[in-house]
């Protein structure tokens, strides 16, 4: 009897030892369509902030633990987020299906310049074109953008006004904003944003909307040409900046 307890023991330690080993997930992700693997689909854990793609076979393996969830975005198809289970982390690689989107280009109108020869009449309709300087920005040049008034100023203002849009975003979501930190660490993901500009991740990282984001990132004196144009590394690496000085700022004030 006491051997068979002595086994039954050993065989739920071990169990228990090889479960706490499990520390990631696989899968392969294929077209719903046709079944064909897709390639360079981009994987984020939003629990642990890690992030990484699939191979060419459609492949993937990513740090990740029970009731972890992983949001999935490919160009042209509808992203999605799954939780990962016990079962998932047992029983090995797991099929996840992509659906395609129904793409449809917007009317584009383009506005004709209606030049007279004079030189004093035409330099009037050529749009300005501000020069904006920025810092800590990837891919670009050091120097925040320059504005009527600094990023220092409004953010004092969002400390002593506690109404306002950054304290609300800032200081009401550390949670989320402490992954920005995480994000900027992590290679994979640096490496995934750079060559994004749909905020997808973003906003399913720091679980905000398109609108509170750009709203972030202009009352960090950045520029509507820089929102607009900026991929989401840059954004990232623009609210992160922002946040920083916020957290240097309000400490003083305390």
């Amino acid at each position: 009897m006491k051997n068979h307890l002595l086994l039954f023991i050993c065989l739920f330690v071990s169990a228990t030892a090889i479960t706490q080993e499990i520390n990631s997930v696989m899968g392969v992700i294929v077209n719903s369509s046709n079944g064909e693997p897709l390639e360079n689909v981009n994987i984020v854990n939003l629990n642990q902030v890690k992030g990484t793609s699939t191979n060419s076979e459609g492949n993937f393996q990513i740090v990740a633990k029970v009731n972890d969830t992983l949001h999935l975005s490919y160009l042209g198809f509808k992203s999605i987020k799954v939780r990962v289970t016990n079962d998932w982390l047992r029983f090995g690689s797991s099929k996840i299906e992509l659906t395609e989107l129904a793409l449809a280009l917007e009317t584009v109108v383009v506005n004709q310049l209606k030049l007279t020869g004079y030189l004093e009449v035409d330099i009037k309709q050529v749009p300005i074109i501000n020069n904006n300087y920025r810092y800590s920005i990837s891919g670009l040049s050091s120097g925040y953008e320059a504005g009527k008034s600094s990023t220092i100023t409004k953010i004092i203002g969002s400390i002593f006004n506690p109404a306002d849009f950054l304290h609300r975003m800032f200081g009401k979501n550390p949670n989320e904003m402490r992954k920005l930190k995480k994000m900027k660490e992590d290679d994979e993901i640096r490496n995934l944003l750079a060559s994004r500009f749909d905020r997808e991740m973003l906003m399913a990282l720091l679980q905000v909307d398109r609108i509170d984001l750009d709203e972030i990132v202009s009352q960090c004196n950045y520029t509507k040409g820089f929102i607009q144009t900026a991929n989401d590394l840059q954004i990232l690496d623009a609210i992160s900046e922002c946040y920083e000085e916020y957290k240097v700022l309000n400490r003083s004030r305390r």
